[in-house]
């Protein structure tokens, strides 16, 4: 499924109507049946609704879904909000077949009338505007938004919440916030911004009949459960140990043990083969307590960090994680860039590697082979040198240019998790809940994104099959024996059989 921007979906419909040759009006009693087939499914029979309609293709929509639920028995009444000449177009058509049919329309003079009838209403449709809204609402949205905003009525938006952004970069902005909203053809980028996606509520996108091979293709997609289980590695009854990869992971330290031994666990829970872990002498006995299976790499340090560069042959793994609890000292530093600049193999860097890599972001470039980066908000943050609210008002955007001009994979982690290639394509995966923000959790991930690296043809889906699985083991272990509040990253990386299991074998 497609993540379009405003100016991608406006594309789609021109493409559709003169280069396929579809009827716009057709194209829009499509899109208003099929949300009145949704609004079906989250009312109950005698509920009274109320359907707000504005101008242009939202309030046309909002046309046809009145009209195909009055056709249906449901009690509504029609708002029109916007002077009669402002309705134009296929939103005229429908209008037309809207009175046509018999129906009452109302017309908006003022606020008080309307906001007696919001007072008695139990579902409000939002059909008032849609993607082309700029800058904040006018009057009478904005008075009306607000009004709909604190009553007690279940709110549905047609295809994006009034006076919400469709794109990222706006912050500044006044938006209807729905509990569900039924979007049309494909999700916009704001789904998956943390300060807009709230206002949608749950959500459904629906098909109207756009023709796919017609269509331009964005570079932004969501990866999908279908995708994660047709893509996710399955072994051979003739493998062996070596078949699944021999990762390396790095970092620890004498008072954050912990950490690489969380991904190390992780990884090998998640199909690896083999792990081997180079971390302080004085953090081995705590590492080597949690993960018995995994071996140890001699490594010096200085105050209970990894110190100076590794002596070590890296041509004999499959695949490297580093930074995990590792420290910020300088002399672990000097490990990180060793490892870019000497491993012929794909490198995975977190945590406290990612903070070393501020300073030799330049050594990426010579790199030969697959470098993953794996930031949350605030790390990539640092890494671009902006603060976080900037980053999280233009994600796609930063971290799209991030990995272009430094040829990286980039996964920036969220609620919705964008993962980016070198090329600019990027996939957001949405899997997990609240359960994963505790101390842990990413570590857990970076384990198994080792694993299904060395186990993958594909670096990209190896990516977002890890942020899949990861995402998919909360939920299950959520649903059934834990709580979102007690949920820790051990129960992620004993969970993941439970995964494997569901969508695996």
């Amino acid at each position: 499924m497609y993540i379009v921007t405003a100016k991608e979906m406006y594309d789609w419909d021109r493409k559709s109507i003169e280069e396929a040759g579809m009827d716009g009006k057709l194209l829009m009693e499509n899109a208003g049946r099929a949300v009145a087939g949704q609004v079906e499914k989250q009312v109950r029979s005698g509920q009274h609704m109320i359907v707000l309609i504005g101008a242009g293709n939202n309030g046309g929509d909002g046309f046809v879904i009145a009209r195909t639920l009055l056709n249906k028995g449901y009690a509504v009444k029609a708002w029109q909000l916007v002077p009669d000449e402002k309705i134009r177009g296929d939103a005229l058509a429908h209008k037309q077949l809207y009175l046509g049919a018999g129906y009452e329309l109302n017309h908006f003079t003022g606020v008080n009338e309307l906001f007696r009838e919001l007072d008695q209403a139990d579902v409000i449709i939002d059909a008032m505007l849609g993607i082309g809204v700029e800058g904040k609402l006018k009057s009478p949205f904005d008075q009306v938004v607000a009004y709909v905003n604190q009553t007690q009525a279940f709110k549905i938006a047609v295809d994006i919440p009034t006076g919400l952004p469709a794109d990222e970069g706006v912050t500044d902005f006044d938006g209807l916030q729905a509990d569900f909203t039924c979007i049309i053809a494909a999700p916009k980028m704001s789904l998956f911004l943390q300060h807009t996606a709230p206002y949608y509520g749950e959500w459904e996108v629906v098909e109207i009949g756009l023709p796919p091979l017609k269509l331009n293709k964005p570079s932004q997609s969501l990866w999908e459960s279908h995708k994660a289980i047709a893509s996710l590695p399955k072994r051979s009854p003739f493998s062996h140990k070596g078949t699944h990869g021999k990762g390396l992971l790095i970092g620890g330290s004498c008072l954050m043990p912990g950490s690489i031994a969380l991904s190390a666990r992780a990884a090998l829970r998640s199909g690896a083969g083999l792990a081997a872990v180079a971390t302080p002498g004085s953090a081995w006995p705590s590492v080597s307590s949690h993960i018995p299976e995994a071996t140890a790499i001699s490594a010096k340090e200085a105050d209970g960090m990894l110190a100076e560069r590794l002596d070590m042959d890296f041509s004999g793994y499959d695949g490297i994680a580093l930074g995990m609890g590792m420290g910020r000292s300088e002399a672990s530093g000097e490990i990180v860039r060793q490892v870019i600049e000497e491993a012929d193999v794909p490198v995975l860097i977190d945590a406290d590697g990612l903070y070393h890599l501020r300073a030799m972001l330049e050594v990426l470039k010579n790199r030969n082979q697959p470098a993953i980066l794996t930031p949350h908000p605030g790390e990539m943050a640092g890494l671009l040198g902006i603060t976080v609210p900037e980053l999280l008002a233009r994600p796609f955007e930063k971290s799209r240019r991030f990995a272009c001009i430094h040829g990286v994979y980039l996964v920036l982690k969220g609620p919705a998790t964008i993962i980016t290639t070198p090329d600019g394509t990027q996939v957001v995966e949405t899997s997990g809940n609240a359960g994963l923000a505790k101390g842990g959790s990413g570590d857990v991930l970076s384990g198994i994104l080792l694993a299904l690296i060395m186990q993958s043809e594909s670096i990209s889906e190896a990516l977002c099959n890890g942020c899949f699985l990861h995402g998919k083991t909360a939920e299950l272990l959520t649903a059934e024996e834990h709580s979102q509040s007690d949920l820790l990253a051990t129960d992620l990386i004993e969970g993941l059989s439970q995964s494997f299991r569901t969508f695996v074998f």
